[in-house]
């Protein structure tokens, strides 16, 4: 097989389906949240930019009722408070493609291929860090993120996060694993579907049992330590992979053609070239992104649209 340099797009599932039905109650709270946020007088430090508004979709409002416990109040708060740091980490203007590509030319990071829930692969490759530790760092690691998300199809709203410990990885500080941490569980809450962990060593054993008290449980139970990859596919353990045909298929996390052979043990030959790589991600992400807002235009462009709706529409598109 030859080498593959470019992100897979976005798979078409047939067993893709919109968010669930929700009990009176859960109704009653988030028509509480979506009243707050569609009032025509709605003011945060000025009008919701275009932008906001679309963050500001049904299932989001969902995600943070769920990690505030079908709390309105508090969901709202919590609303409020990541478009303030959204507009102050400069999702909206500063951090762009241009100011993070630095961190990028190695390969550090990068998104390809999804696992069997649709959800996309977001590799993390520490040995490969190539700058100093400082801001932009931090702000490439949610540019990639927010990435993630543009290639997340109908009915999908979490990653795989893909983490490679081999090589002499450069583990990063307290402090910064500290703050990325924060930004995760803050702001982007009911984002993360599985992390997948290989090659750790006993220093860096050391250090997760030393930030285990900043991860909230759910987030720990999401995690999976050395994975195991046949022909078949990859499985969460070695008893998954070596089950019965039935016991498999329910396990199996990753198909091989949407994984990358090093390392993970994939059928794709994957290489990351920068120059091959970078601009098709930006590309294939910014016309996503445009199709999806203009999708959302023409069904209202209103606080509380569905994500469903619009990716539907990109896709029969």
């Amino acid at each position: 097989m030859s080498p593959v340099y470019e992100p897979l797009p976005v798979p078409e599932r047939l067993d893709a389906a919109p968010p669930g039905e929700l009990s009176d109650k859960e109704s009653t709270l988030l028509d509480k949240v979506l009243a707050h946020f569609s009032a025509e007088d709605y003011a945060l430090d000025g009008e919701l930019k275009e932008e906001e508004k679309m963050w500001l979709s049904y299932e989001c409002m969902l995600r943070y009722l769920r990690a505030t416990k079908w709390d309105a109040n508090e969901a709202i708060k919590r609303l409020e408070g990541t478009l303030q740091w959204r507009r102050e980490f400069g999702l909206y203007d500063l951090v762009t493609a241009e100011l993070v590509e630095p961190e990028a030319v190695t390969g550090k990071e990068f998104l390809f291929g999804y696992d069997r829930c649709g959800r996309p692969a977001q590799y993390m490759c520490p040995s490969k860090q190539n700058t100093e530790e400082g801001p932009r760092q931090i702000q490439y690691t949610v540019w990639m993120l927010e990435r993630a998300i543009d290639m997340m199809g109908p009915g999908v709203e979490t990653l795989a996060l893909m983490i490679n410990y081999a090589d002499k990885a450069k583990n990063p500080s307290f402090s910064t694993a500290r703050t990325v941490l924060n930004i995760l569980q803050t702001h982007y809450p009911e984002r993360l579907g599985l992390a997948l962990i290989l090659n750790v060593p006993w220093m860096l054993q050391a250090f997760y049992k030393l930030i285990t008290p900043f991860i909230d449980p759910i987030t720990r139970a999401k995690m999976r330590f050395n994975p195991v990859s046949t022909e078949d596919g990859m499985y969460s353990t070695s008893a998954a992979a070596s089950g019965t045909d039935e016991e498999k298929a329910q396990e199996r996390i990753f198909e091989p053609t949407q994984l990358v052979k090093q390392w993970w043990g994939g059928a794709m030959e994957y290489e990351y070239d920068h120059a091959q790589y970078w601009p098709k991600l930006v590309a294939l992400c910014e016309d996503r992104k445009n199709k999806m807002t203009e999708a959302w235009r023409k069904l209202g462009g209103k606080v509380g649209q569905r994500e469903w709706d619009f990716k539907k529409m990109l896709e029969e598109n």
